[in-house]
């Protein structure tokens, strides 16, 4: 990055180029078995947001939703990519969705899963308990609460330990957790928010993208983003392919491996054959 900070990417197979963005308190290795389908066709991308995966995590940044929306066009940039499918999940749709609006005529297809890219005021009361001052530094900073809880609460198959472990590996300590914490203080819940108009601007441009091919593949039993926010999505897309699994929950990619990468693998061919239909299910 132009300030001196390191973003890390995982960037692998050759093709068309799929570009994965992460939410929180996640990292690239939530699209690590999505890679190895799609690279033997595809050119795989998947970032680590500042202060999340590998990436630098410097203590005083801006760890705003338009500073990481920045730093990720400047990986696009930096890459020269000309097209690409987005893939995107938790806050990291919010990010994809603000680089897919600054380039509509470069995108091939969006992949939705269990995220937002609008405001809402439905914030768990676990999470919003996060955001106190003091306490919520405590919570995720010193007690590393916020990803151990996601293990537990973002699956209802439950994690392998090693597959937990994987999660929590980039953040052992205080001063690697701060992007967690930051994340959660960005969530904007008022217009006096410093990321309010933001996400109001990405919301507003969400129409740009309403006659591409869009996929939204929704974990039902997502405690945080739930039946609301998939159809809100419908809402902006009407055409939109909507795939459910009902007994998932809002780590998709873990709860339904198999069928949820074949979906996306399935989709994403398709995109480049337009005789071809996905059938919703």
């Amino acid at each position: 990055m132009p300030d001196g900070n390191r973003i890390h990417y995982v960037d692998e197979g050759e093709g068309d180029v799929v570009f994965m963005i992460h939410g929180n308190p996640t990292w690239s290795f939530y699209y690590r078995d999505l890679i190895q389908k799609l690279k033997s066709t595809f050119r795989c991308i998947a970032i680590d947001h500042m202060g999340c995966g590998l990436s630098d995590k410097p203590q005083k940044y801006p760890y705003t939703l338009a500073q990481h929306i920045a730093n990720a066009r400047k990986v696009i940039e930096t890459l020269s990519l000309k097209r690409f499918h987005f893939v995107m999940h938790d806050w990291g749709c919010a990010i994809g969705m603000a680089l897919a609006e600054r380039w509509p005529e470069r995108v091939e297809s969006l992949t939705i899963m269990n995220g937002a890219a609008f405001h809402s005021s439905r914030i768990p009361a676990r999470i919003n308990f996060c955001r106190t001052p003091v306490l919520g530094d405590l919570l995720i900073r010193g007690l590393n609460a916020f990803v151990r809880g996601s293990n537990y609460m973002s699956t209802t198959k439950g994690l392998d330990t090693l597959t937990a472990y994987g999660y929590r590996f980039p953040y052992n300590s205080w001063r690697n957790r701060v992007a967690i914490r930051k994340f959660v203080a960005d969530i904007p819940l008022s217009t006096r928010h410093p990321s309010w108009n933001t996400l109001t601007e990405i919301e507003n441009a969400l129409f740009l993208l309403s006659q591409k091919r869009i996929l939204l593949l929704w974990g039902e039993r997502d405690f945080c983003f739930t039946e609301w926010f998939l159809k809100e999505w419908q809402s902006f897309f009407e055409r939109a392919a909507v795939i459910r699994f009902e007994d998932c929950g809002h780590y998709v990619l873990e709860d339904a491996k198999e069928p949820a990468i074949e979906a996306i693998y399935n989709f994403i061919v398709h995109t480049r054959k337009p005789d071809v239909t996905l059938y919703r299910m």
